[in-house]
């Protein structure tokens, strides 16, 4: 098979057939996180663990599922044997499917139901993770206008009527998205799943962002 598969690969013949058929790219994909996650060396299992990015969250169940499916239509052979291993691998206690999100409207909501859909598959779910996190502004009431005035003088700064009505604008804007963020972060709690916020990067990854991204999950678990 690996003679064959090394001619496929040259002639294309594999780009072809994932081509016309596209759940045959997620069936070779799924199969190889199962040789992947069963591969030995000496006695010990070649790696600690195996990470998959899998795709958008509202085609992850059907991605993961694809070999059940597969088993399903072949009755009989080494390919319903092989779909069916995968597919109790996938479900297995040694799979975990972690859900990664934004506390955006439409993000959380495919999050809610891709863990619906997930369970009712039959998968382990593991934690939600939420993407690009900013700090959490300090609850209390809206500034006014007047008391903005009153701080940019205080601090000797401009306190023209443009300044002010500026400053007033943003200040209503980051309140109106802070009742937003807390409210969809109620939703994902409601979950009742293990969360874990990774913070926003402004200047987006670098190798000290990744750094404080991995210290992050490390925290978590």
């Amino acid at each position: 098979l690996g003679a064959a598969g090394r001619a496929l690969r040259k002639l294309g013949a594999i780009d072809f057939a994932t081509t016309i058929a596209p759940g045959l790219r997620d069936v070779l994909l799924t199969g190889k996180v199962k040789e992947a996650t069963t591969r030995t060396s000496g006695q010990r299992r070649a790696y600690d663990a195996v990470v998959l990015d899998a795709p958008p969250t509202g085609r992850i169940g059907r991605f993961l599922n694809v070999t059940a499916e597969t088993a399903r239509l072949a009755k009989v052979g080494p390919i319903k044997t092989q779909s069916e291993g995968v597919s109790a691998l996938l479900r297995s206690p040694m799979t975990a499917v972690h859900v990664v999100t934004l506390l955006e409207e439409m993000p959380v909501q495919e999050t809610v139901d891709a863990i619906a859909d997930l369970t009712s598959l039959g998968f382990g779910i593991g934690k939600v993770i939420v993407n690009g996190a900013r700090p959490r502004l300090p609850a209390g009431p809206a500034v006014t206008a007047a008391e903005l005035r009153r701080g940019l003088v205080a601090a000797g700064l401009p306190a023209d009527r443009d300044t002010v009505a500026g400053l007033h604008d943003e200040a209503r804007d980051q309140l109106i998205r802070r009742e937003l963020e807390d409210s969809l972060r109620a939703d994902l709690v409601e979950l009742g799943l293990p969360m874990i916020e990774l913070p926003l990067l402004p200047d987006g990854v670098d190798r000290v962002g990744l750094s404080t991204l991995a210290q992050a999950l490390v925290s978590a678990d």
